[in-house]
């Protein structure tokens, strides 16, 4: 990673009015691996307060004069720009270069080591990471995104047999959003199944995803996060109320741990974070199965 132009800035102290600085994302793509790589990166200065803007498909003098003009308004604004890059077109390049604030360049110096390595130059065709390039990984993620919605919520058994994953909880503890990631970013196919007041008392799992007992991955959260997202959905109901919230994830977490299901707390976890864990957990489980894991 290539750093030019101004330092990092340090945390705000106690008390202080948080530095305010314009975060750009430019792509001669979609712009999506410099949002992730620089969030990751824009995560470790807290007392920062960012201003975020992506520009995607910037190509050519007309893209990188664009692009320019956006930075030196950012710049007259007091919001000296930080400028995270995956660009391959030189004209632009050179463009950045001299244009205002700190630009850190995400490719550079990563691909001459990587050509050194591979003893070959990379392609300039741009934007080749989120082309359909493996057009099987490709289909892969659409008919895994395909499974997911016929599969939310319990709504269908078909072919329940062919899922990877199968997330079970209570209603609203976020298991549509870590099926779909799982499904999209990593062609995974997830099911998931609501724990509802019919699926208890018992000691075994709902007589749907029993037979799957291996491929199950339980999602708890806190009974006030979890009021209070029902409270959104149906205000002052009995389904929101912190007494049914705080009972079913009692019981969820019994029925987790009777059955030796795996599970993650939504509340303290973000999307990737949550499906990382799954991935995680669910290959280790298979590797123990199979008695590849290690005495």
């Amino acid at each position: 990673m290539e750093l030019t132009g101004a330092g990092p800035v340090g945390p705000a102290a106690p008390g202080a009015v948080p530095v305010r600085r314009a975060a750009f994302f430019v792509s001669d793509s979609t712009g999506i691996t410099a949002q992730t790589l620089g969030s990751a990166l824009l995560a470790n200065f807290p007392g920062v307060l960012f201003v975020r803007r992506t520009l995607p498909f910037v190509v050519g003098e007309q893209g990188a004069a664009q692009v320019v003009r956006a930075l030196e308004r950012a710049q007259a604004a007091g919001l000296a720009p930080v400028v995270f890059t995956t660009v391959k077109d030189p004209v632009v390049r050179a463009a950045l270069a001299s244009a205002p604030g700190a630009r850190i360049d995400l490719l550079g110096g990563h691909l001459t080591e990587l050509e050194e390595v591979l003893g070959t130059t990379a392609s300039e065709q741009l934007g080749q990471f989120h082309t359909l390039g493996d057009t099987t990984a490709y289909f892969a993620r659409m008919r895994a995104v395909e499974f997911a919605i016929e599969h939310d919520d319990g709504q269908s058994t078909r072919a329940l047999d062919q899922a990877e994953v199968i997330i079970i909880a209570p209603s609203r503890c976020g298991k549509t959003p870590t099926t779909m990631y799982l499904a999209l970013q990593h062609g995974v196919l997830v099911a998931n199944y609501p724990l509802t007041d019919e699926d208890f008392p018992t000691d075994g799992l709902p007589p749907l995803v029993a037979p799957y007992a291996s491929r199950c991955f339980g999602v708890t959260t806190t009974p006030l996060r979890l009021s209070q997202v029902r409270h959104e959905r149906r205000p002052q109901s009995r389904y929101a109320s912190l007494a049914q919230c705080t009972l079913e994830l009692r019981r969820a977490e019994q029925l987790y741990q009777r059955n030796r299901v795996p599970f993650v707390n939504s509340s303290t976890k973000s999307v990737e974070e949550m499906s990382a864990v799954i991935l995680q957990s669910l290959e280790l489980r298979r590797e123990r199965l199979s008695g590849d894991e290690p005495s």
